[in-house]
């Protein structure tokens, strides 16, 4: 998709990026704030302008993900059945203009097309025990960190909310780094170190077969530490160097794989320590932020009409627009979900008015049940009756109505990014009030 980068831009045009979000986001908050299986409850579909219900209503999937979210399939030309309304137009345009850069990820990466679950470029001891996704997400952090690292004179890397110690691992024993990993998890520590001496030994063994690639010097393995790192308070565990260091002192370089929620705070606020000479940062999970506290962190976001994002609109930020694409032109079953989980709602609200939006814990194969079905096993999950008597008149009327669920979710999907791109916006300026360097 098409985009803003950041790097290019001036602090004043950074500013007045976020001041245009909050506008938009604004102007469109009743579809950010919509909860999509309260779809037929709050009849989301008539709270959306004529004009556009017109022009969604009837629209498959495959046509949402071209015309809607601007995915086309391959080869495929974007072609409308009717005229669209220019306020829907406009929407769809300036969600495009006023997002970060993404990168689509329709394309499986390189390393993965001899094997799908094996990353060419990791070895196998650096396999093991990691699924493909993360793979290929230590591998490309990891060589990002040493990048880092051998560009700023780094004398330790700091792993925070290192978990199982894949990230940690890769770096050391692969690439070399001097490695502290914090992670507040005792049995994920007491585990990480077990994948410690398990990928020592089967690296040895691998040098015993190939004495030839013999590894150039001593190997550390990571240095794993318990502790939790609190969002509002510096660690000082942290910023302690694994060795003795002459008088220039450390030098440590930052960094975090899903830094989940204010963890990825917590790293924006020890960059500020002079210890910190680089950060590289990988922040998800933005619904749990802390509010306030997580966001906003600048006080110019902070000063600004309509910047509040709650955890609705925070929520929607984690979802991926170019995956639900994906999901749209194939036009699989699975994209049912939603429109049975609101038929479910309305039965709900039917039997027990008081009990909105309760958590229905997974049910498997929806896409092969009938929505009767669906709706009889959702009622016991949550505690009710599940053979209540049923409409079922209603629910296949909810049931023709799938399409116009899909539409909507992919409305508020292209928002979404929008979303993430003014949180991160909103680090980036607080970064600059603190005069710190970064790009």
């Amino acid at each position: 998709m098409p985009g803003v980068s950041a790097r290019g831009l001036s602090l004043e045009q950074r500013k007045q990026l976020a001041v245009n979000l909050t506008r938009v986001l604004a102007r469109y908050r009743s579809i950010l704030d919509a909860y999509i299986i309260e779809f037929f409850t709050d009849d989301l579909w008539r709270t959306l302008p004529g004009s556009w219900q017109e022009a969604l209503d009837g629209l498959n999937p495959p046509q949402l993900a071209t015309q809607l979210l601007g995915m086309p399939g391959e080869g495929e030309v974007v072609r409308y059945r009717s005229v669209w309304p220019l306020s829907l137009l406009a929407l769809k345009s300036t969600a495009c203009a006023l997002a970060f850069t993404r990168t689509p990820g329709f394309q499986t990466p390189s390393e993965f097309l001899e094997n799908p679950s094996q990353s060419s470029r990791l070895t196998a001891p650096f396999r093991k025990h990691v699924r493909p996704k993360k793979q290929h997400e230590i591998r490309r952090l990891g060589e990002l960190v040493k990048k880092l690292s051998d560009l700023t004179g780094c004398t330790q890397v700091v792993d925070i909310g290192s978990g199982q110690g894949h990230l940690s691992r890769f770096m050391s024993l692969g690439l070399g780094l001097m490695v502290k990993s914090i992670e507040g998890d005792q049995r994920l520590v007491e585990r990480a170190q077990r994948l410690d001496q398990e990928l020592l030994q089967a690296l040895e063994k691998e040098e015993k077969r190939h004495p030839q690639a013999v590894h150039a010097g001593p190997r550390h393995s990571p240095h794993h530490v318990v502790r939790w790192v609190e969002p509002t308070a510096l660690c000082e565990e942290l910023l302690l160097p694994l060795e003795t260091l002459p008088q220039s002192g450390a030098r440590l370089l930052l960094t975090g794989l899903h830094a989940c929620g204010d963890l990825s705070v917590a790293l924006l606020r020890h960059f500020s320590c002079p210890e910190v000479v680089a950060l590289a940062s990988v922040g998800c999970c933005y619904m749990k932020l802390s509010d306030p506290g997580g966001y906003p962190l600048s006080q110019w976001v902070a000063g600004l009409p309509g910047c509040e994002l709650p955890y609705r609109l925070r929520e929607g930020a984690c979802h991926a627009l170019e995956e639900y694409a994906k999901r749209l032109q194939k036009a699989g079953p699975g994209l049912r979900t939603h429109c049975y989980r609101a038929a479910l709602e309305t039965v709900i609200r039917g039997a027990r008015p008081e009990l909105r939006r309760p958590g229905v814990q997974g049910i498997p194969r929806v896409h092969e049940l009938k929505i009767e079905e669906y709706v009889q096993r959702g009622l016991q999950r949550v505690g009710l009756d599940p053979q209540l008597p049923l409409n079922l008149a209603a629910l296949r009327a909810h049931q023709a109505q799938e399409n116009r669920v899909v539409a909507f979710f992919s409305l508020a999907l292209l928002l979404a990014p929008l979303v993430e791109t003014l949180i991160l916006l909103d680090r980036l300026l607080h970064l600059q009030e603190q005069a710190l360097p970064f790009s």
